[in-house]
């Protein structure tokens, strides 16, 4: 399958680290941690975490972590629709395709859930015909966008015709959640929000390249290293001090499983979960520099789903594949799963 456009969109605030911090310890928070929590994060948004800002969707943002579970919701609903909209709007015009030529719309998202999903009202946003193909990913975590595009495949293998949209929107800040256990506070400092949107075709597009090559692990006796689980109504992420460690191993084992009569890969495009997750993958890929996920990162901090899609946007700016190497995208999260796919030269 062949991409059309991919397009980028993040909330209109954007907070520095510190400013966070500052945030953070004015407000009723520091009656809920004790004392070690309340030093973990300040070591952290005031460290050398990689990250220098975050954007957040939900407003006012120094009350994110007092909202009750209804006000979470609806930060949901009303923000991930107009995030991952904007996001396919840009998609859309950057291609020169109108709305209407739309046969097919896929989202992923994990931060929130609505019945009719995220594509019912992006659908109603943007205008898509009645008659247009919707379906939502639900609950694959940071690795989704890669999974969705797969997706993506699928529907073009059943209608090579089709012109297919896709998009990874998470609303991380209507996830937030705040207690005394590390991976809790860690995931506090590390989350944002954004949205990413691409165009496929079956058909060679302006941007000259080609998706291929897709493949997955899942690690079924991890999946409590790092998952979603509910208290109080609201989600609360479990994340394990072994992630950086099993993302890396996961990884390894995705590319060493990689055909050997394909093009060698000359780039990796990673999922930039974290500071310490991008070490431990650097380690265990020797040749390869993840700069464009650090890049990321440090702008964007982890907006779980989309941000690989980030990490592909921003390396596309100075390169691309060559007609005999290809690129390898891979995304990992909750499961515990690692996705695959290439990316070469149409």
């Amino acid at each position: 399958m062949y991409l059309h456009a991919l397009a980028t969109a993040t909330p209109t605030t954007v907070l520095t680290q510190a400013r966070c911090h500052e945030l953070l310890a004015t407000s009723n928070v520091r009656t809920r941690l004790n004392r070690r929590s309340l030093l973990t994060l300040q070591a952290v948004l005031r460290g050398e975490s990689g990250i220098a800002t975050r954007h957040f969707a939900s407003t006012p943002v120094e009350r994110v972590f007092d909202f009750t579970p209804d006000e979470l919701n609806e930060t949901f609903r009303r923000e991930a629709p107009a995030l991952g909209g904007r996001a396919l709007t840009a998609a859309l015009a950057q291609a020169g395709i109108r709305t209407e030529e739309l046969d097919a719309l896929i989202v992923c998202t994990c931060t929130g859930y609505l019945c009719p999903g995220v594509t019912s009202y992006i659908a109603e946003q943007l205008g898509l015909r009645a008659n247009a193909f919707l379906q939502d990913l639900v609950g694959l975590g940071c690795g989704a966008a890669i999974p969705a595009l797969r997706a993506v495949e699928a529907v073009l293998a059943a209608q090579p015709g089709a012109t297919v949209a896709c998009v990874a929107v998470e609303i991380c800040s209507a996830a937030f959640y705040l207690d005394d256990d590390s991976g809790v506070l860690i995931s506090a400092c590390l989350f944002s929000d954004g949205a990413a949107a691409t165009l496929w075709k079956s058909t060679p597009g302006p941007t000259g390249l080609r998706v291929h090559g897709f493949n997955t692990l899942h690690l079924p006796s991890e999946r409590d290293k790092l998952r979603f689980e509910m208290r109080e109504g609201k989600l609360r992420n479990r994340l394990d001090a072994t992630v950086p460690s099993l993302a890396a191993g996961a990884v390894s084992r995705l590319l060493q499983a990689e055909p050997p009569s394909l093009f060698p890969i000359h780039r990796i495009i990673a999922h930039p979960g974290g500071r310490d997750v991008l070490d431990a993958l650097e380690a265990a890929l020797p040749g390869y520099s993840l700069d464009a996920s650090r890049r990321v990162l440090r702008d964007h901090g982890n907006m779980s789903s989309p941000s690989v899609l980030f990490a592909l946007e921003d390396a596309l700016r100075d390169s691309r594949p060559s007609t005999d190497r290809d690129w390898w995208l891979v995304s990992f999260g909750a499961g515990f799963s690692a996705h695959s796919c290439r990316l070469g030269i149409a």
